[in-house]
């Protein structure tokens, strides 16, 4: 089971990622101008998403 649930947390984790990379490539499209502050917000929701993703790994590895 903790197999599973390893997997559940990287789908997670990569799906969040994956769209926010999403978001803000088409809003740096849309808007060149605020390229910095859109990177900002998506390297702190890159970074949340993976915290989530390493959080669902250890606890999956707890549960062994």
């Amino acid at each position: 089971m903790t197999v599973i649930g390893y997997g559940l947390a990287v789908i997670g984790a990569s799906l969040g990622i994956g769209l926010a990379a999403y978001g803000a490539t088409t809003a740096t499209a849309r808007q060149p101008e605020m390229q910095p502050k859109i990177f900002t917000t998506f390297i702190l929701g890159a970074a949340f998403a993976e915290a989530l993703g390493l959080i669902g790994f250890v606890l999956a590895l707890m549960s062994a």
